[in-house]
């Protein structure tokens, strides 16, 4: 049967691009040596993972660990320096560099929609894109805990508030050799949770598609929660989605 290439595409191409960000990070956290005699001690990756959302803690979604295959923060690229906090933001990392930090991917708990037909196959153009955008009509957030020696969750947060201002128009960055064309940065009102909060909007070029991709970042004293949400079947259908608020809720209470 002959079925739009343009939803062929557009699936393809979010699809896979959701497989690069929602991957990257570690399965189950990672640290490093704090630097100096900061007056504030970062959580340990252990202390981290105690703290991270947790399969059954968020109604409706389902909580797994990252996978292992991950690139690293080193692989990560960005066309402008001062866009790289983004960049990082939108591979379901920090925004800077932490001392650990420690990855989930919470996945709206959707029923898969219903139909006469045995399969995709047996359906005629106009309900395979129907479904295929039902189908995939989720929620799949990215949740990132990191923690910081000093002032550094305050910094990091900072950072990524200049960085909508300098790249609000746009960059390239991504994992090393799967970078993605960013075509507009715009800030958005963020939940309020924590300490200080920054939400964005990031319009992505998916071959000549566009695509939005929503991220929030929340401190909680020294440690900052990045929440980074893709919906395919939105994307294709059109409509708005953004990062789930109880899955924000969910992760906050945990953190106190």
């Amino acid at each position: 049967m002959k079925r739009s290439p343009g939803v062929r595409t557009c699936a393809l191409a979010v699809g896979g691009a959701l497989s690069l960000t929602l991957i990257t990070g570690c399965s189950e956290g990672s640290s490093k040596e704090p630097s100096g005699s900061p007056s504030v001690r970062a959580l340990s990756a252990a202390e981290l993972k105690q703290r991270i959302l947790a399969q059954g803690e968020v109604d409706g979604y389902k909580v797994n660990a990252i996978g292992e295959a991950a690139p690293t923060r080193n692989k990560i690229k960005s066309s402008d320096e001062k866009c790289r906090p983004l960049a990082y933001v939108l591979t379901g990392l920090a925004p800077a560099d932490p001392a650990a930090e420690i990855g989930r991917t919470v996945r709206e708990d959707k029923k898969d929609p219903t139909d006469d037909a045995t399969s995709m196959d047996d359906l005629a153009d106009g309900k395979f894109e129907s479904a295929l955008k039902e189908s995939m009509d989720l929620d799949v957030t990215s949740v990132d805990l990191s923690s910081y020696d000093g002032k550094g969750a305050e910094d990091a947060l900072k950072a990524v508030s200049a960085a909508l201002q300098s790249c609000a128009t746009g960059f390239t960055g991504g994992a090393s050799g799967d970078e993605q064309k960013v075509t507009k940065v715009t800030a958005v009102k963020p939940s309020g949770a924590g300490d200080g909060s920054v939400a964005f909007t990031a319009i992505t070029d998916m071959d000549g598609d566009k695509a939005p991709l929503h991220a929030e970042v929340v401190r909680h004293d020294n440690t900052l929660a990045t929440y980074f949400t893709m919906n395919i079947g939105a994307m294709m259908a059109g409509k708005t989605y953004k990062v789930p608020t109880a899955v924000i809720k969910a992760q906050s209470a945990k953190l106190g």
